[in-house]
């Protein structure tokens, strides 16, 4: 049986912020990340859709699996936040 196997080339810190969003990392039009939360606690995201959502409950250790453009200090309490290429 096959297993699907994923994997990101590159990652970066995120800092929350409620101006900042999430640089792209080839320069070009911001098509999202996903995250990697190290603690747990409650993430407001904006999606590359526009959406504005908040993840309550999750676990340190935490994979985000939504294409994500910005991650909002108001709103968050997870720290040590990467984002995933």
């Amino acid at each position: 049986m096959a297993t699907q196997k994923l994997q990101v080339a590159r990652a970066a810190t995120v800092v929350p912020s409620n101006t900042n969003t999430i640089e792209s990392i080839s320069g070009g039009d911001n098509n999202g990340c996903v995250l990697y939360v190290g603690s747990a606690g409650t993430l407001r995201v904006q999606t590359a859709g526009g959406d504005d959502v908040t993840f309550v409950g999750l676990n340190a250790g935490s994979f985000i699996p939504v294409q994500v453009v910005q991650v909002f200090a108001l709103g968050t309490s997870c720290t040590n936040i990467l984002a995933l290429w």
